[in-house]
């Protein structure tokens, strides 16, 4: 073989590695469920948001366990029931719950959000979902609160042996660092307790979240995600979510995407939803 044809084979050969690690790549790229949350449609603890998600193409709905007009609402029956009817009407699924509430009435102050938290493991193990969202913002923000993490570790204590047992999955979200609730996470001792990640949220409060996914995500402790860029359209503000797929993809995440907020101001769902999926599905779905 002269010169000529072994450049000429190697070309061939480097052209076919290529491609080969091009096709594992795209053999290998996750697709995530896409869904949103109910309150960002303006119709938290509403049946009324799962045909609203069905005409704008969601797969699935994030569903508020309460609110401030009803603070146990999925404890009641006729309540879960007119969800499970929703969904099976659409077939829009349950993707998850949230207890938003927990930022104006924290689970480190307030006993009745032990319970709230219960009811909630209930709720979901009916509605054949299992991640509860955990919400830690406001009134409820742990950071440079010692007295406060100990007291939210020592009810999550209580809560968990119970979502063990109902195969439920609790997930803190939250403006702390990977690292702090990591630290959480193995003070309770729990595998059914882990992150819900909002890359938003953890870039706002000053971290490096192309640091924290793989830090987390190696740990698989990251229970679901949340789309959103504050006043932006999905792609249209800082975030770099191409490589945010990218890094949850390494990681091996396979759950929801769900879509909050980005919502640029003046704009009603109506204008910004449509967008918002359509941009979710390019990259994640």
């Amino acid at each position: 073989m002269n010169r000529r044809e072994a450049i000429s084979q190697l070309s061939l050969l480097t052209g076919a590695l290529i491609s080969t690690k091009d096709a594992y790549s795209m053999t290998n790229r996750s697709n995530y469920q896409i869904g949103a949350c109910d309150w960002s449609l303006r119709l938290n603890c509403n049946p009324t948001a799962f045909d609203y998600a069905q005409k704008i193409g969601l797969e699935g709905v994030q569903v508020s366990y309460n609110s401030k007009t009803d603070l146990n609402y999925l404890s009641r029956s006729e309540n879960r029931q007119a969800i499970l009817a929703a969904s099976q009407r659409t077939g829009v699924k349950i993707a998850s719950l949230a207890i938003g509430m927990l930022n104006d009435v924290p689970l480190k102050s307030e006993a009745k959000t032990v319970e709230w938290v219960s009811e909630s493991i209930d709720a979901a193990k009916a509605l054949g979902t299992n991640v509860i969202l955990l919400a830690f913002f406001g009134n409820g923000d742990l950071r440079k609160d010692d007295t406060g993490k100990k007291v939210v570790i020592e009810r999550l204590k209580q809560l968990t042996p119970k979502a063990e047992k109902q195969g439920i999955i609790l997930g803190i979200e939250s403006y702390l660092s990977a690292e702090e609730h990591i630290e959480i996470i193995e003070a309770v001792g729990s595998s059914n307790l882990q992150v819900y990640y909002d890359p938003r949220n953890s870039a706002d409060a000053g971290y490096d979240i192309y640091k924290e996914i793989p830090l987390l995500g190696k740990r698989k402790l990251i229970c679901e995600i949340h789309l959103k860029d504050n006043e932006f359209l999905l792609g249209q503000g800082s975030m770099d979510w191409p490589r945010i797929k990218s890094l949850l993809d390494e990681s091996g995440y396979k759950g929801w995407a769900q879509i909050e907020w980005s919502q640029p101001k003046g704009k009603s769902v109506d204008e910004t939803y449509p967008q918002n999926v359509s941009y979710a599905k390019k990259i994640f779905g």
